[in-house]
């Protein structure tokens, strides 16, 4: 990704520690912690549920609430359904993506649940996901701690980094004010390119 790196550097009582608290996720690290997620008992679920999260911005409460009705898999197409008054949109389903969805609905069979995402004693608890994707993180040996909404924040700035126009990305993150939106706009460095030739 070209955007700067956007951290904090925070110091314990004893000046000794300092910790890095990142707000996103590079395109390299994402490919790690989707392959990190891979790597468990669930990890067909889990992968889906990262890859999800990043491809379509989701908020971990819009993610546990992504139903099977919302699905198009014949046409590739998904409801994304947004909280906080967002704009809800419909987006397309790349193929991998796709693929993903349909593996993970032939293991669950004929679970009787109306939601995709399913753990052993039912639909998904936010703590359920904060946990999935901490482990996954944590398994891709990232120097600091990954938590579900960095992958809402790299979608935004992936988006501004491949020269997406504001509005769109606005409009695909569901942000019902684009001031929320032009802090991944700000920091893409390829608006500069050419200004002197």
């Amino acid at each position: 990704m070209v955007a700067k790196l956007r951290n904090v550097k925070s110091e314990s009582k004893m000046g000794e520690s300092r910790v890095e608290k990142r707000m996103f996720l590079t395109e390299e690290e994402i490919r790690r912690l989707l392959l990190a997620a891979k790597q468990n008992k669930y990890g067909t679920r889990d992968h889906l549920m990262i890859l999800m999260a990043f491809r379509h911005a989701f908020r971990v409460s819009e993610l546990i609430d992504v139903r099977i009705s919302d699905l198009d898999l014949e046409v590739g197409r998904i409801f994304v359904r947004r909280l906080n008054q967002g704009t809800s949109t419909i987006q397309p389903i790349p193929g991998d993506e796709l693929r993903a969805i349909r593996a993970l609905l032939r293991l669950r069979g004929e679970a009787g649940s109306p939601y995709l995402f399913l753990g052993e004693r039912g639909p998904f608890t936010r703590q359920a996901v904060n946990y999935i994707v901490r482990q996954a993180g944590e398994r891709a040996e990232f120097g600091f701690r990954v938590h579900p909404h960095m992958l809402r924040h790299s979608t935004g700035y992936y988006l501004a980094n491949r020269g997406c126009d504001t509005r769109l990305i606005q409009d695909y993150l569901g942000h019902v004010y684009i001031t929320h939106t032009a802090r991944y706009t700000k920091a893409a460095s390829f608006d500069f390119e050419g200004l002197w030739k």
